[in-house]
């Protein structure tokens, strides 16, 4: 049985003559055909596609999460590596960062494309069903997700940054470029970095929803909206850890130095600018027209 929220869904009458407006040009089918080709996806598919992605999620067995997140951790380590790649071979020049920060959606690129269970993603597409649907076993959840996904994703960039310090890259220069490219991890104190993280969360959940609509263009807009990421300097919790555990197994910085000063910080303003900030308004605006099934 629906049960629909004051406001739940627009008069009748109201879309009587939405429609008749529509029809006030007229239009042979091939037009009409041409033109719904050519429409964006309404706001309410592009809820429901993200909260029916986050339904998917949210029942995957923990060892499918676990073992998603793993390959993840790994994926997004070519982010670092292919900034450090281009901050080696490119010259020394006031252009070279715009450049290398191209490398940066390396990874991204793998993870997203590949489907790999990314941590970032989720803040949007875990919290849609949430904000859905409140109940205690959503929150439940939710968190079991979370917890899966961001622990295997930290195995999978500490295996990664284990390799590359232990020099499996057969690169000692590639190395010390992926040394040098990860010290801005060090360089804000706990609060700049919540701040710089807030944006990066939002970004990527920004990607997140707009992906449904790209269709063709989907490799472009997660290279523009990545490298935008790394051209801002905003902390992402995941790539960024791939930094974190580099200058940690090479001596430059101690555990606790880096997880106080920019884990921590930066888990909770990326969790703020993808989950409290866009996923949360994404739905706001939907919310008067979701209807639901209490039964």
């Amino acid at each position: 049985m629906n049960a629909e929220m004051p406001g739940a869904t627009k008069p009748k009458s109201d879309d009587r003559s939405a429609e008749a407006e529509k029809r006030k040009v007229p239009l042979d089918r091939s037009e009409k055909r041409q033109v719904d080709e050519r429409l964006s996806l309404p706001a309410r598919l592009i809820h429901e596609v993200v909260r029916h992605q986050g339904i998917d999620e949210l029942e995957r067995p923990a060892l499918s999460l676990m073992w998603s997140g793993l390959a993840a951790g790994l994926a997004i380590s070519v982010s670092v590596l292919g900034v450090a790649v281009l901050h080696q071979e490119l010259p020394d020049t006031p252009w070279r960062p715009f450049l290398a920060a191209f490398g940066y959606s390396f990874g991204f690129v793998l993870t997203i494309m590949g489907g790999l269970q990314l941590f970032t993603e989720s803040t949007v597409t875990a919290i849609i069903p949430l904000a859905t649907h409140p109940t205690a076993s959503s929150f439940m959840r939710t968190g079991r997700l979370w917890a899966i996904v961001l622990a295997s994703n930290f195995v999978g960039t500490l295996a990664f940054a284990s390799y590359a310090t232990a020099g499996g890259l057969s690169n000692a220069a590639l190395t010390q470029a992926m040394i040098d490219v990860s010290m801005p991890v060090l360089s804000r104190s706990p609060a700049a970095t919540f701040f710089s993280a807030v944006p990066a969360g939002f970004l990527i959940a920004m990607l997140v929803w707009t992906l449904p609509s790209a269709q063709a263009q989907k490799l472009w807009m997660i290279i523009l909206v990545t490298s935008v990421i790394e051209l801002g300097h905003f902390s992402h919790i995941v790539a960024g850890s791939t930094q974190m555990w580099v200058l940690v197994l090479a001596g430059k910085a101690s555990i606790g130095a880096v997880t106080a000063g920019f884990a921590l910080p930066t888990l909770a303003g990326n969790i703020v600018g993808g989950s409290g900030l866009f996923a949360l308004l994404a739905h706001a605006q939907e919310r008067q027209e979701i209807v639901t099934d209490e039964g």
